[in-house]
């Protein structure tokens, strides 16, 4: 019996050191584990202009357009737009007194509609009768002088607005803050230098332009610059040369 009980305890012994044993190696392991630095994660970094928040208002009436009476614009959509001198609510389309330039600052002074001739319909569409923007430009002598330039049309009882697309609703000078001084006088004064980008380019220089690339950064873009062009090499999204060009 005494035989037959140690053999018992014995076993009953071996059992628990068994159960020891495992019990400190499942200890130790989650506690080795807990310790284990996390993996970094790499987050890919995100562009300044990028995170860049543009307003869009998204007009759909008149009432919508009139909203922006007595507000400030400055200009998205640089070198696309024409506009003409208006005499009260009437545009005189026969007469272009320029082309709307990127960053230009505009003084909103209300919306008008008027039967637009096909060679006011380039950019914007004449629908039944084109929807006209009324401004001064604050930075030039003559600020008194209204304007018109065609934002959106009327047709089949509804309006189309380009708003949105045209224009800036805050002062891009703040919001691209990050280009810096020599860049934005730069893009002020309507030039290229080394080391800007495709987007400072194009607010400087306009948006029409070409390419025999897709690849936004790395290759040969040729801008209109109203009749004057200029082809200039991105490398990394950065100008490393430019010229003038004969072939836009």
């Amino acid at each position: 019996m005494q035989n037959g009980m140690k053999a018992a305890l014995g076993g009953t012994l071996l059992v628990l050191i068994i159960a020891g044993v495992r019990v400190g190696m499942i200890y130790r392991e989650r506690n080795e584990a807990a310790k284990a630095p996390a993996p970094t994660v790499q987050r890919e970094k995100i562009a300044d202009d990028d995170l860049v928040f543009l307003k869009k208002k998204r007009q759909s009436s008149m009432a919508d357009a009139k909203e922006l009476n007595g507000s400030t614009l400055w200009v998205s959509a640089g070198g696309q737009m024409d506009y003409y001198p208006a005499s009260g609510k009437h545009i005189n389309y026969g007469k272009t007194s320029g082309t709307l330039l990127g960053a230009q600052k505009l003084e909103v002074q209300d919306f008008v509609e008027q039967v637009a001739p096909k060679s006011a319909t380039h950019r914007i569409p004449g629908g039944d009768r084109q929807v006209l923007m009324l401004f001064t430009l604050p930075d030039q002598d003559n600020h008194k002088q209204v304007y018109g330039v065609p934002i959106g049309y009327h047709e089949n009882g509804q309006y189309t607005f380009y708003l949105d697309e045209i224009f800036f609703y805050d002062d891009p000078h703040q919001l691209y803050a990050h280009w810096g001084p020599e860049i934005w006088k730069a893009v002020d004064s309507h030039q290229v230098i080394l080391g800007m980008s495709e987007r400072e380019t194009q607010l400087a220089l306009g948006q029409v332009s070409k390419s025999v690339s897709n690849d936004y950064g790395n290759r040969l873009v040729v801008y209109s610059n109203l009749g004057k062009p200029i082809a200039v090499t991105y490398v990394n999204n950065k100008a490393t040369a430019f010229r003038p060009d004969q072939g836009f």
